[in-house]
């Protein structure tokens, strides 16, 4: 193709309303556009007035795929304003909820929405007709990260028992001990996806990204940490709006990030996995090793293996969690509300996502800003394609199109939680 356009009305496998658009004169693409086109949520202007222990379960509402993200965040920002540290037991409580929604969402990613796409299938129905008990144990991968979140947040959707300072209620000793019969499976499953994964074909495509994502001196990144990046960024969570900024772009209803000193930046497994390597369980490092990565990877397709020992890591972490579990006396540490602001930032399945409150004394939210990956990932995506695709320009449309919609399902966009049927429509113009 020398002169036209590739157009994606709406992309499939991405949770929400997406659009794709590339331009191409005289083999050079001159426009790529990544369009949000889902009406904006206001989420942010709904907590305005808001009493804080109202917080956690309103922005649980901004995502069915990862509610525990927004509620580990908001919890660590108004907690913060409080001066205020969970620690202990309820911190690895903390932890397991937040593997159970990595576990819940990588199976899902990886199975359900890029697996087609690296098989040549149109949707994981296709898929299932020839790898029939690769998906049931797929979906019972994802379950097991459902009943984590079910047992420890109240509900698998939306969880409820999360609350400012720690829990509304503490699971037993018995209770974490059924799941941990299931984990043992999950593991061991897990070791057979970072295999398969490995196996899978990747287009040769490789960039110079700036990686961003928590790291912590002593474990790899759920809830805590400092900033880091692979440009050599390295700041403290309250620090981020110094460093990183939004701008509205208008072919995107979604806000886009920048570092301010740089520009595009990449965050979410990929990121992790980059700068926290050494962090990962000694299981999850050979099966990375199995499957041919090395410390570093900057293949963005290779992210299907990563999110792969993501998964094994966090089987691992929620065992170790269990195992040395002695519940806390109180669900809850005492709280007492002051004025001030707040920051707090963890590491949702698809990245970084920050979250800043000010409160009054009263404890009432009198402004907020919310980060999510995605709004994070996007001028990212749009760069990738800006060098994915001229050297592919004499793949028939179909397949160029194929791939440029594999390029993007790499971040996992979590734009909302609906799929459409793709309508395409390829125009040129030759001159």
């Amino acid at each position: 193709m020398k002169n036209g356009s590739i157009k994606v009305d709406y992309l499939a496998r991405v949770e929400g309303e997406g659009a794709l658009l590339v331009k191409v004169k005289n083999k050079v693409v001159t426009d790529v556009k990544f369009r949000i086109f889902e009406p904006p949520r206001f989420f942010e202007a709904f907590l305005r007035g808001r009493s804080y222990n109202e917080v956690p379960d309103i922005v649980a509402r901004i995502c069915g795929i990862c509610p525990v993200a927004y509620q580990m965040s908001s919890v660590h920002a108004i907690e913060n304003a409080f001066g205020i540290q969970v620690t202990g037991p309820l911190r690895e409580l903390r932890r397991l909820l937040y593997c159970g929604e990595w576990i819940e969402s990588h199976a899902l990613h990886v199975f359900m929405l890029h697996a087609p796409d690296f098989l040549g299938y149109q949707d994981v129905l296709q898929m299932a007709k020839d790898h029939g008990d690769l998906v049931k144990q797929a979906l019972e991968l994802k379950k097991v990260g459902n009943d984590i979140v079910n047992l420890i947040g109240g509900r698998e959707i939306h969880p409820i028992n999360v609350r400012v300072g720690g829990f509304y209620r503490l699971p037993t000793k018995q209770e974490l001990a059924t799941l941990a019969e299931r984990l043992k499976w999950a593991m061991e499953f897990s070791v057979k996806m970072v295999k398969f994964t490995g196996t899978l074909t990747f287009p040769d495509f490789e960039r110079d990204y700036e990686y961003v994502a928590l790291r912590h001196q002593d474990e790899y990144p759920f809830n805590e940490g400092r900033l880091v990046s692979s440009k050599g960024l390295d700041i403290s969570v309250p620090e981020y709006e110094a460093h990183f900024a939004e701008e509205h772009v208008e072919h995107s209803n979604a806000l886009q990030s920048i570092c301010k000193d740089s520009g595009a930046y990449f965050v979410g497994p990929l990121a992790r996995y980059n700068l926290n390597f050494d962090k990962l369980t000694k299981t999850a490092q050979e099966s990375a090793r199995s499957a041919k990565l090395g410390k570093t990877c900057n293949n963005p397709f290779k992210s299907i293996i990563v999110r792969s020992v993501e998964t094994l890591h966090a089987c691992e972490e929620a065992l170790r969690i269990i195992a040395q579990y002695q519940g806390p006396e109180t669900p809850a540490v005492t709280i007492k509300p002051r004025a001030g602001t707040g920051y707090g930032c963890t590491e949702a399945p698809r990245g970084i996502l920050y979250h800043r409150y000010r409160i009054d004394d009263k404890g009432k939210i009198l402004d907020a800003k919310i980060v999510p990956p995605t709004s994070q990932n996007q001028k990212t995506i749009e760069q990738d394609l800006r060098e994915f695709v001229p050297p592919r320009l004499k793949l028939t449309q179909e397949q160029l199109t194929w791939q440029c919609e594999q390029a993007i399902r790499n971040y996992d966009p979590c734009i909302s939680c609906a799929t459409h049927f793709l309508r395409l429509d390829i125009q040129t113009d030759e001159t």
